[in-house]
């Protein structure tokens, strides 16, 4: 079913569209930056602390080359500024994809920004406050006497990155289920009867998002697949919501077709 008021983009307008979506949050992202880079050495202590508080005593980070000091703040910097811009960017994101939503779907772009950067928010809040503490205590705990932990600061922030990223985009999972049974491509009964295929899958996921090991895979796949029940629920309710709304919509028509 498609929306009468709406007409079908050429293929080579959904390319200008996404260069101009794409080109805005860069610019997003590169002001962000240089607002991020101001407090460099805050936003480096604060994605450091989770390490810090494990180490052993007088442990410390190391640098193995002159320039990757420097490089780390940036990247830490670019980091922050992903986060601080969130909203815009998946308003960015809300905005290519509508042109294909019904017109009654195209408002809700206020709640989409709202709740998803509330997960994505949360997943990344997840990852440094849980999984973040209870990783590194078990890995750190592996050092002695004899085998200490000197830890580079490229390795450390390549591997907080990606987690931070990872799971704050698993966290979209609702989202991105809610909007498959917008366009029909799922329902909440396909969902619950692959569900078990579902979690096969979020476990290969977990295991190519995060580092080989065993603890961060489980702490990443648990929450997925909590999320995973909770977007049957989101798309149940999504489901039971447009039938009320046909059913009116359908007494409306009747209703005039008797006067």
């Amino acid at each position: 079913m498609t929306d009468p008021t709406d007409e079908k983009m050429p293929f080579t307008l959904h390319l200008e569209e996404l260069k101009t979506r794409l080109t805005r949050v860069l610019i997003a992202i590169a002001v962000g930056f240089v607002v991020c880079y101001l407090f460099k050495e805050k936003l480096f202590w604060a994605l450091t602390r989770p390490l810090a508080a494990v180490l052993p005593d007088n442990g410390s980070m190391i640098f193995t080359s002159l320039p990757e000091a420097f490089f780390t703040y940036l990247k830490v910097s670019f980091l922050a500024s992903i986060f601080l811009v969130s909203p815009y960017i998946l308003y960015q994101i809300w905005k290519f994809v509508s042109p294909g939503l019904f017109s009654s779907e195209k408002k809700q772009v206020a709640p989409f920004v709202i709740f998803s950067t509330i997960f994505f928010l949360g997943g990344s809040l997840f990852a440094y406050y849980i999984v973040f503490p209870f990783g590194f205590k078990f890995f750190v705990g592996f050092g002695n006497d004899f085998i200490r932990p000197m830890l580079s600061l490229r390795e450390y922030l390549s591997f907080s990155m990606k987690l931070l990223i990872a799971f704050g985009v698993i966290f979209e999972l609702p989202i991105f289920m809610l909007f498959l049974a917008r366009i029909g491509v799922v329902n909440s009964e396909f969902l619950k009867k692959e569900r078990k295929y579902a979690i096969l899958l979020i476990f290969i996921v977990a295991a190519i998002l995060t580092p080989p090991d065993a603890v961060t895979q489980v702490l990443m796949a648990l929450p997925l697949m909590l999320l995973y029940e909770i977007s049957v629920w989101v798309v149940k309710a999504g489901e039971k919501k447009r039938a009320l709304k046909e059913d009116d919509e359908g007494n409306d028509k009747e209703a005039e077709k008797n006067e």
